[in-house]
């Protein structure tokens, strides 16, 4: 044998290892998650209350991941319009979605629409934020300042309340209230959170049953009296606030749920990276502050504890259906 072969040998072999090896980081960093931009829709529309509190997360989680998280806006059809396009995407992670209650369950909920998905449809991440459901009156209202006198008042008399949309959170709170206290109030549906302001400061609408994130601006700048919260604890943005439950009307509670899903079927690892990274931009002090400005109220829950929360809220919603016509 020449004494070349053996060296041709040992270079022949290096050159197999290193492009093996080569090959195998390729494949890890492939198979790595997230290696590339991930797309956040918000179902709504832009510079409403959810996208900003979608944008203010994402800031903070882009920075953990390492990746771009695209916020991409589809509203309609009370956001029906974006979860059903989330349900059709690839379940690889690089999709998910923000769902907003009671929004998502009241959508397919109504047989009028036909709609054969539910909650099981949809692989849940965690929740993010719980905005709770206020009444609110003017300042200058003459007819009534107290819950109570707004009650009695509103058992003799109809009354008007805004409502972001037909089966929204606001119009079912509405519902439910006149089912157990015997009130007259009448949702008119409008746009938005900014719409119901403006109709109930104009003096258009009566009433306003919003969040609390719609508020609490307005409430410190002593534009609008919040008679109540409708949550069993007072919210730690609205401290001074009572609860109905505190004013004696228990059993009426709302709130708007904001978590985030993936479609069915996405990994759990998947999942399980994708909840470790959005728990610790809530934790992120630069988040917490930019939500307590924003008003809107933390509240992290696994993705079992969603479920949970979840299940729950439609049990209220069916607990109304008759009213609902569902």
């Amino acid at each position: 044998m020449s004494k070349v072969m053996p060296k041709i040998l040992a270079v022949s072999l290096a050159v197999f290892f290193t492009i093996g090896l080569a090959a195998s980081g390729s494949t890890q960093t492939k198979d790595k998650f997230p290696n590339r931009p991930i797309n956040v829709m918000c179902n709504f529309a832009a510079g409403g209350s959810s996208d900003l509190g979608v944008r203010a997360l994402m800031a903070v989680v882009e920075k953990d991941l390492g990746v771009p998280m695209n916020i991409v806006n589809r509203p309609g059809a009370g956001g029906w319009v974006g979860w059903m396009e989330l349900l059709k995407a690839k379940p690889d992670g690089y999709t998910i979605s923000l769902i907003n209650t009671p929004n998502l369950i009241t959508g397919y909920l109504d047989p009028a629409l036909k709609r054969k998905e539910n909650i099981d449809s949809f692989a849940l991440i965690c929740n993010h934020v719980t905005d709770p459901g206020v009444i609110a009156i003017r300042v200058d209202e003459k007819r009534f300042k107290t819950m109570k006198e707004l009650v009695e008042y509103g058992k003799k008399n109809s009354l008007t309340t805004t409502s972001t949309g037909i089966m929204g959170d606001d119009h079912v709170a509405a519902l439910k209230f006149n089912r157990k206290y015997g009130t007259k109030f009448d949702a008119v549906h409008n746009k938005g959170a900014g719409e119901s302001v403006t109709m109930v400061l104009g003096g258009h609408v009566d009433v306003m049953f919003a969040n609390v994130g719609d508020v609490t601006t307005l409430y410190n700048n002593n534009e609008i009296t919040v008679l109540g919260v409708m949550s069993p604890k007072r919210s730690k943005l609205l401290p001074k606030v009572p609860t109905l439950k505190e004013l004696g009307y228990d059993g009426v509670y709302s709130w708007s749920a904001r978590g985030y899903a993936a479609p069915k079927g996405t990994p759990p690892a998947i999942i399980a990276t994708l909840n470790a990274a959005l728990k610790r931009g809530m934790e992120n002090p630069e988040h917490i502050k930019r939500m307590n400005e924003m008003g809107l109220q933390l509240d992290y829950q696994d993705k079992d504890e969603l479920y949970k929360s979840l299940k729950a809220e439609e049990q209220g919603v069916l607990s109304i259906k008759d009213l609902l016509g569902i």
